[in-house]
């Protein structure tokens, strides 16, 4: 992770706490050392960021934080409430912690006759109990997709051989209790459907493949009967 990107983390971290926040605790989520937390929170106030505390006892970011107000309907809310609960019931730990961050971001820049609308509307969302566990790192496989890089995998078929694979990932879809990951296969040279929960390995390599990929498979999925 960048320092930019971490110290932008740490002040997430401290607006979805109402509480005091050690040092510890944000070195652990963010996978550092405490002494790398100490110095960050240094530079974060000594550049006008508005955190409370010392070494040893914690931090808080003081409310108010200068973010320019952002202007919602109360169906947007309601809607952007209702995704944000849904990830973060749902969805694995790196995107229940954006989920928390979003909410924060919202809470933070929605004006005062506007904030209240976020905790108006209660949507019950279950956990999924029944979800099947995926045994590799999704955040890996969104970053994949993102920078269009082919990764090299592990899958195991439904008869449990093990094959190896070189996947063009581009799509991940949500069932009630199974995602699956679209991509384009070099072993068996077509768009493929692969079950998460049955990757073994998934490693983003440095070799991009190409942006035609995507049209491709939204000419694919029109074929199939699919809707845009």
């Amino acid at each position: 992770m960048r320092r930019a990107d971490r110290l932008f983390q740490i002040i997430q971290i401290l607006q979805r706490k109402s509480t005091v926040v050690t040092a510890g605790a944000i070195s652990e989520e963010l996978e550092v050392s405490s002494r790398t937390i100490y110095r960050d929170i240094q530079d974060l106030m000594s550049n006008q960021v508005p955190i409370r505390g010392e070494r040893g006892t914690g931090y808080m970011l003081e409310k108010g934080y200068d973010v320019p107000p952002m202007m919602f309907s109360e169906e947007e809310i309601d809607a952007v409430m209702l995704g944000v609960e849904w990830v973060r019931a749902n969805g694995d730990p790196a995107m229940q912690r954006a989920a928390e961050d979003v909410i924060s971001k919202i809470g933070a820049v929605l004006p005062n006759d506007r904030r209240a609308l976020t905790q108006s509307l209660r949507h019950v969302i279950p956990k999924r109990e029944n979800k099947t566990a995926i045994h590799v790192s999704m955040p890996e496989v969104r970053r994949a997709i993102r920078d269009q890089v082919k990764s090299k995998t592990v899958y195991k078929t439904p008869d449990g051989t093990l094959t190896d694979r070189i996947l063009s990932p581009l799509m991940i879809v949500f069932f009630e209790d199974v995602q699956l990951l679209v991509a384009w296969c070099d072993l068996r040279n077509d768009f493929r459907h692969f079950r998460m929960d049955r990757f073994v390995e998934f490693a983003p390599l440095t070799e991009q493949f190409s942006q035609r990929l995507f049209s491709e498979l939204d000419k694919h999925l029109r074929s199939e009967g699919h809707k845009e």
